[in-house]
């Protein structure tokens, strides 16, 4: 994978290592968590939007690890 420019949310706070980061992957939006920056994961811009919409509507609020 080709150097990525990462993105944190503005929501994660001062510096920690407790967020989600993403980056424009060519096509593709690469997502990944900053406690385990080598693990990422890819997907079309289409099924991304698809997930923001989702997470903004709440739907994933009930999700327990």
């Amino acid at each position: 994978m080709s150097e990525l420019s990462w993105q944190k949310s503005s929501f994660s706070g001062g510096g920690g290592n407790n967020c989600v980061e993403v980056a424009a992957d060519g096509d593709g939006i690469a997502m990944r968590e900053s406690t385990d920056p080598a693990r990422t994961l890819t997907a079309d811009r289409a099924a991304f939007r698809a997930l923001l919409r989702t997470a903004r509507a709440g739907e994933l609020d009930h999700l327990t690890r």
